[in-house]
């Protein structure tokens, strides 16, 4: 089963900080560029960052130098370390895996992360 599964999600205090995982199932994991998107209630979903499958990352520039997104093939695993953290990073961050065909594309179910004091 393909499967794609968050977790690290909470809330935390402004300027404060969170590590997401997301851990596969059922995929070459390897092969996978893998992503992390958020979506804020009443926004569209948005790309955070990417990392792929040779280790290249990109970052979307409201998160540059304070998220880091890594992984671990090993595990099949990836990370998304977040720090100093805004209120504005208040959304449902979701995971997901793109490969060239014949693989498709695979999304997680999100997992919840809320800044406030």
């Amino acid at each position: 089963q393909v499967q794609l599964v968050e977790s690290g999600g909470g809330l935390v205090q402004p300027g404060g900080s969170l590590r997401l995982s997301c851990t596969a199932s059922g995929i070459i994991f390897s092969i996978y560029t893998l992503s992390w998107y958020r979506q804020a209630p009443g926004k569209q979903r948005e790309l955070v960052a990417t990392i792929t499958s040779s280790g290249t990352t990109n970052y979307a520039d409201f998160v540059k130098a304070r998220f880091t997104i890594s992984r671990d093939n090993a595990k099949k695993t990836v990370y998304l370390q977040m720090n100093s953290l805004k209120p504005e990073d208040t959304a449902i961050y979701y995971c997901n895996g793109k490969a060239a065909p014949p693989y498709g594309g695979v999304w997680g179910q999100g997992t919840q992360v809320s800044v406030s004091s």
